[in-house]
C-alpha cells in the first residue's frame, strides 16, 4: 500500500424507486458512462429480482451490500431514488459504522428520497395503491400508466414511459405491498442518526410528496454535509424526467468529493494530503519495512493504544509504509537507532517477552496479557520497571530503549489516527483551514522595522 496513490473516479451505484428497476437509471448512465463506472442494481422484488417478495429496508440493504461486495468495488458513491434513497441512508450508516462489505463508500446522492422517518403519504393514497394490480391485465396496465403519469410534470418520451410502465407491471405484487405497508412506514431516524458523508440531495420543484420542503425538513437532521438542489419543472421521477440535469449535478458532486471538504480554504498540498490519507487500506497488505510476523505484533500493539470502533484504519500498515518511505515526524531519541531499525528491534523484543512470560508470541496472547506487557514496557506505576526486563535478544532493545520506543509508536499511531479524514469526520471537523493557495488577506503583511513586530 502506498499513501500517495491517486484514487480513480468512484463507481456510481444506483438504486431505484418503488416500481422501478435498473432500467430507471439507463438514461442517466448514458450521460455518465464515458467517464464514470456505473453499477445499476435491482432491489428485491423488482426488475430482475421480481421473483422475491421484497422485505424490510434492512433486508433490502443486506441485498445491496452483498451485491456491492460481490462486485469488488473499492471506491464508490451510492445514488438512491425515492425508496432506494431510504435503503441508501441505512447503508451509509452501516458504512460509517465500519461494515467491511461497505468500505470505500465516499458519498451519497439522494434523489427525491424517502426519508429515514415514515414517508409522508395519506392513508387514502396508501389504500388506493395497495388495491392495484388485482384485476385483469388491462386494468393493471392502466393503473401502472396512471402511476407514472401522476409522478411527472410533463409526459415522458414514449420509450421512457413504456419502460417505466413495464417495470411497474413486472414488480412483485408482494414487494409492492410490503413497501407500502412496512418499508415506507419504518422509522429509522435513530438508527440512521447523523451521517457525515458528503451528500447531494435532489428534488423536483413540482414533486408534491417528496419535494423541496419535505427534503429540507426530513433529510436535513440526518445529514451533516449536504447540498440541496431543486430541479424546476420536474416531479418525482427525476432520472426519467431530467436525466441530463441529474447527471450534471452528480458530476459536480463527484468533483466536490474529489476536491475534499472546504477545498477553497485549503492549500492544494493539504487537500492532496487528506485525499491520500483517505486511500482505502489494502486487506492483503504486504509489509515493506517489517516482516509479516512483526507487522502482526505491531497491529496488536496499535490495537492496545487505540481500540477502534466503527471505521477501522489499518494504522500498523500505514506505520510500515511510513517507515519504508522514511516519512516520520522528523526526529528520534538519540538512544534509539533509525526508525525502521528501532521498530524491528522493539517488535522482536516484545515478541520474545511474550514468549518468555506466556509461551506464545505477542500477537496471539490474551489482550489483557498484551496490555500488562505494554505497561511494563512503558514503566507504568505498579508495573515491573522496564530497566529490569530480561536481557534483550540479539538485535533487540534493552528496557530503557523499549520505553523510548513505546513513546514513539504511541505518537506515530495517534498522529496517523487523528489526521485521518474518517476521524476528522467523526469529530465533525470538516478539514484544516490553511488559507487556500492564495495569500491570506485578513492580516497586513509583515515588514521589517514595523513598530510592535516580533518573531513568533
Amino acid at each position: 500500500m502506498s499513501l500517495s496513490v491517486t484514487l480513480p473516479p468512484p463507481t456510481l451505484v444506483f438504486l431505484h424507486f418503488l416500481g422501478g428497476s435498473v432500467e430507471t437509471w439507463k438514461w442517466v448512465e448514458q450521460q455518465l458512462q464515458d467517464h464514470h463506472a456505473c453499477l445499476r442494481l435491482d432491489l428485491p422484488g423488482f426488475g430482475g429480482k421480481a421473483e422475491s417478495a421484497g422485505g424490510s429496508v434492512g433486508a433490502m440493504a443486506d441485498e445491496v451490500a452483498a451485491q456491492v461486495a460481490e462486485a469488488g468495488i473499492a471506491h464508490w458513491v451510492l445514488v438512491g431514488h425515492s425508496m432506494g434513497a431510504k435503503v441508501a441512508l441505512l447503508l451509509a450508516r452501516r458504512a460509517e459504522d465500519g461494515a467491511p462489505s461497505l468500505a470505500g463508500l465516499c458519498g451519497l446522492v439522494l434523489v427525491a428520497g424517502s426519508p429515514p422517518t415514515p414517508e409522508p403519504m395519506s392513508d387514502q393514497k396508501r389504500q388506493d395503491m395497495l388495491g392495484w394490480f388485482e384485476g385483469d391485465e388491462d386494468s393493471s396496465r392502466a393503473q401502472a400508466d396512471s402511476f407514472i403519469r401522476a409522478n411527472v410534470v410533463a409526459p415522458l418520451d414514449e420509450a421512457a414511459h413504456d419502460s417505466a410502465v413495464d417495470d411497474v407491471l413486472r414488480a412483485s405484487t408482494q414487494a409492492w405491498r410490503t413497501w407500502l405497508n412496512q418499508g415506507s412506514r419504518e422509522n429509522l431516524a435513530d438508527e440512521v442518526g447523523v451521517l457525515h458523508l458528503p451528500t447531494l440531495v435532489l428534488s423536483g420543484g413540482e414533486d408534491e410528496a417528496l419535494g423541496p420542503e419535505a427534503q429540507t425538513r426530513l433529510m436535513t437532521p440526518h445529514l451533516a454535509h449536504a447540498r440541496f438542489e431543486i430541479i424546476d419543472g420536474a416531479g418525482h421521477l427525476l432520472p426519467l424526467e431530467a436525466p441530463e440535469r441529474v447527471a450534471g449535478l452528480i458530476v459536480r458532486h463527484l468533483e466536490a468529493i474529489a476536491q475534499g471538504p472546504t477545498a477553497d480554504r485549503m492549500t492544494t498540498r493539504t487537500r492532496e494530503a487528506l485525499r491520500d490519507r483517505a486511500t482505502q487500506d489494502d486487506p492483503a497488505y504486504w509489509p515493506l519495512a517489517l516482516s509479516q510476523g512483526s507487522l502482526a505484533v505491531l497491529r496488536a500493539v496499535v490495537a492496545q493504544i487505540i481500540p477502534q470502533r466503527g471505521t477501522h484504519i489499518d494504522l500498523a500498515a500505514r506505520i510500515d509504509t511510513m517507515l519504508h518511505a522514511a516519512q516520520g515526524d522528523g526526529w528520534r531519541f538519540a538512544a534509539l537507532p533509525p526508525d525502521a531499525e528501532a521498530y524491528r528491534a522493539a517488535l522482536l523484543t516484545l515478541d520474545r517477552m511474550a514468549e518468555a512470560a506466556h509461551g506464545s508470541g505477542f500477537a496471539v496472547i490474551d489482550t489483557s496479557d498484551q496490555a500488562a506487557l505494554l505497561r511494563v514496557v512503558a514503566g507504568s506505576p505498579g508495573a515491573e520497571p522496564s530497566g529490569q526486563l530480561a536481557a534483550p535478544p540479539d538485535e533487540g532493545l534493552d528496557g530503557p530503549a523499549m520505553t523510548r520506543w513505546f513513546e514513539e509508536v504511541r505518537a506515530d499511531a495517534v498522529r496517523l489516527f487523528m489526521t485521518h479524514p474518517a476521524t476528522l469526520a467523526a469529530l465533525q471537523c470538516d478539514a484544516p483551514a490553511t488559507g487556500g493557495d492564495e495569500a491570506l488577506t485578513g492580516f497586513p503583511p509583515y515588514r521589517a522595522g514595523d513598530a510592535g513586530s516580533a518573531a513568533a
